[in-house]
């Protein structure tokens, strides 16, 4: 037993330290010459290195394998490293929500509800329709096309979140609504995914039901923030009273997986709890004291989890489906980029802000494949539409940080005149 734990410490340290080496140098090739994100380098150099590409080739001797597949699991990777990852980005939401400005927030938190709709409505009916279209299903209520409209109306924040973070716009009307609306599309999300999983299981669900699983999804969030704020400025009095080095962070970290374990343990997800406890903290005076004492931790786990999303990409489960994950994968590029950007325009913005809200709820990330492995679990969807899950959250998680830098290098406002006013 004693053995086996310091064979699975060895491992993990060992895959880390591969990890931060090949994302430090694919963040310099992409930051540096290719004038990209760094973030879209560690996502590449984790469909590299990772165990579905060369992963299971790169071997030491006596050891075998660095990175190989899992074959008894939805996730290629180990527990451990994915559990590595899985703090990296709650580290990164919680950075991101103290950084958020948090009177911007409140102003545009109608906006975000209503791009978080578009978000969920439109991809939705684009892949429900798609699966049918093209045979995979029988019907439009059928659990594969269920299942493949509830993959398509995923958000995942995190990699807008460092796309946003890295260019100093998160404080911006657009940066503010796409992480607010990605938190409301992750609520809705779930929503939409415990309506498809009532379906299927013969639960016939009727308004009043899907009302209550609505205002259980929202009530939880809106009492984490404002459990959070109440007591954020009486602890930090209490804080200010620990002498030992390291104390507040500590402390503070404490309250952060506090809270994204509390959203998991109610069904949603952890990045959510995360993301509200720093959101909290965004209005108190150690506000930045935070962000620089959290500035090492970030850039050691980070990269973890961005190489880890990299990993989960298999490019030979895209390959028979390619025909169907491409017609999908622009489906949900056009759901998201129109209804979010459609409904931001009704919100206040122009032409350019809202491109910059629908590119930046575009990537999909590892949200899309939880969902498709519940599905997997459930027995609604074969290998091959994971294949195609796999090949969309790729897609769009790849191109999203490209347009997004690019639209926001444009010197121009987002905000129409009358809601500047």
């Amino acid at each position: 037993m004693e053995n086996n734990i310091v064979e699975i410490i060895l491992h993990l340290v060992l895959q880390i330290s591969f990890i931060l080496l090949i994302a430090k140098i694919f963040a310099e090739i992409f930051e540096r010459f290719l004038k990209q994100p760094p973030v879209l380098g560690e996502l590449i150099a984790g469909i590299i290195i990772g165990p579905y590409l060369l992963g299971n080739s790169i071997n030491i001797p006596n050891f075998g394998p660095i990175f190989p597949k899992i074959s008894h699991s939805n996730i290629p990777v180990s527990n451990e490293l994915y559990a590595v990852a899985q703090i990296g980005v709650l580290i990164l939401l919680f950075i991101s929500g103290v950084e958020t400005d948090f009177s911007l927030f409140l102003r545009f938190a109608g906006p975000s509800f209503l791009v978080a709709a578009g978000g969920v409505i439109l991809p939705f009916f684009l892949g429900n329709f798609l699966t049918v279209i093209f045979g995979f299903a029988d019907n439009f209520l059928s659990p594969t096309a269920l299942f493949m409209g509830a993959i398509l109306t995923a958000t995942s924040v995190g990699i807008t979140a460092r796309v946003l973070s890295d260019l100093k716009k998160i404080n911006t009307p657009e940066g503010i609504t796409i992480l607010a609306a990605a938190v409301i599309d992750d609520v809705l999300g779930i929503l939409v995914l415990t309506i498809v999983i009532g379906i299927i299981r013969g639960g016939n669900l009727n308004g009043f039901q899907i009302g209550i699983v609505a205002l259980k999804a929202i009530g939880i969030w809106i009492a984490i923030l404002l459990t959070t704020i109440l007591i954020s400025k009486p602890f930090v009095k209490i804080l200010k009273k620990f002498k030992t080095d390291g104390a507040r962070i500590s402390l503070i970290l404490f309250l952060c997986f506090l809270g994204a374990f509390i959203a998991e343990y109610f069904g949603l997800a952890m990045i959510i709890g995360s993301y509200a406890i720093g959101l909290a903290f965004s209005n108190t005076e150690i506000k930045e004291e935070l962000i620089d004492s959290l500035k090492g931790l970030y850039y050691f786990l980070v990269p973890v989890f961005f190489v880890v999303m990299g990993m989960m990409v298999d490019i030979k489960s895209i390959l028979p489906v390619i025909l169907f994950g491409s017609l999908i994968s622009i489906a949900a590029i056009i759901g998201k980029v129109f209804g979010c950007g459609f409904l931001s325009l009704i919100s206040g913005f122009n032409f350019l802000g809202g491109a910059r809200i629908g590119f930046g709820m575009l990537p999909r990330g590892e949200v899309a494949l939880i969902i498709a492995s519940v599905g997997i679990a459930q027995g609604v969807i074969k290998s091959e539409m994971y294949g195609v899950a796999v090949m969309m959250a790729a897609v769009t998680t790849l191109i999203a940080p490209f347009i997004l830098v690019y639209l926001f290098k444009i010197e121009k406002e987002g905000l129409r005149k009358w809601k500047k006013k």
